[in-house]
């Protein structure tokens, strides 16, 4: 006898079709596309100046495929930074409104299916999308590079690379969250798109530059002790974090560089005596974990709060 197929993974399924078959993901998925290989051209072209010039080091250096930029364009770690959250957004804006503005919300929920399977597949399809559609890109960034310079990843250097895809992961997995989220605030799908990309447009450019702006305001006199010093510093900081971009930044910098060893302002007594090489990848983890424990909150807390709208929402025919 055939297996009768989760009504779950019918609407996931569903879901993954419509995503890979509408222009809207196409698009941005070719934008994606072009920047990053516009990014992996300016790295080869760094590090191939770097290779003749001979100032180049042999440690992890596959690493700076994604990392390194000539100037021309920014790298291929700050366009995830950048355009990702665009992804998630795209994918995320419409999942509910649309379906009530269609009718096709309450047809759903006549059938014998649970209400939660519907919010659990729109955004488990999603996330499978934005999955398989990072790692693709980042395996074409390896697969290009490997070609171009002719050397191989270490096995610590490709254990970053996957680690850092799965942070971008869990980054854009952020953004679609908080898109399905003003989907079920707001009733008309132009509402939550705005609403949105206004979030990501405070956090990606404004916040950082309105918290500078204030903390040279309130920042106190030279005279002030070097401990009192660092502790502003380490305010400042801290009120930087609250950005997911930053968040992002932040531990995809110590995956990136191992020779990074720390977050955050330091005082002299801290850094003296530290030998320089670069941190394990387990190191490199626990210096990030603050930072991936944050980002994966944040992403829970906005799936919690529009799984409990959704679920309390009622729903009528039009």
């Amino acid at each position: 006898m055939n297996k009768v197929e989760q009504p779950f993974w019918v609407i996931v399924n569903k879901e993954i079709r419509d995503h890979v078959r509408s222009w809207r993901f196409i698009i941005l998925l070719a934008i994606i596309t072009l920047t990053c290989m516009g990014a992996l051209y300016t790295s080869l072209t760094s590090m191939r100046e770097a290779i003749k010039s001979g100032g180049v080091e042999d440690t992890f250096f596959f690493l700076k495929l994604f990392t390194v930029s000539d100037g021309t364009l920014p790298s291929f770690v700050l366009f995830i930074n950048f355009l990702g959250p665009l992804l998630g957004i795209a994918l995320g804006f419409d999942a509910m409104n649309s379906e009530q503005n269609k009718g096709t919300l309450c047809r759903i929920l006549s059938q014998p299916i649970h209400r939660d399977c519907i919010i659990n597949a729109k955004f488990v399809a999603a996330l499978i999308v934005i999955t398989i559609m990072l790692f693709v890109l980042g395996f074409l960034v390896m697969g290009a590079g490997l070609i171009a310079i002719g050397i191989p990843p270490t096995p610590e250097e490709f254990a970053r690379i996957i680690s850092f895809l799965v942070l971008s992961v869990f980054y854009v997995g952020l953004w679609l969250n908080m898109a399905i989220l003003f989907s079920l605030c707001f009733r008309q799908t132009a509402t939550s798109a705005l609403a949105s990309l206004a979030i990501w447009l405070f956090f990606s450019v404004f916040y950082t530059m309105i918290v500078n702006w204030i903390a040279k305001m309130l920042m106190p006199s030279d005279m002030m002790s070097p401990y009192y010093a660092i502790g502003y510093q380490k305010i400042v900081w801290g009120i930087t974090s609250l950005n997911p971009c930053e968040l992002f930044n932040q531990a995809t910098s110590v995956l990136l560089m191992p020779s990074l060893r720390s977050l955050g302002p330091l005082m002299m007594e801290q850094v003296q005596g530290a030998i320089p090489s670069p941190l394990p990848l387990g190191q490199s983890l626990l210096v990030i974990w603050p930072q991936l424990t944050g980002l994966i909150a944040v992403t829970i807390l906005c799936f919690a709060l529009s799984y409990i709208i959704f679920m309390r929402r009622e729903i009528r025919s039009r």
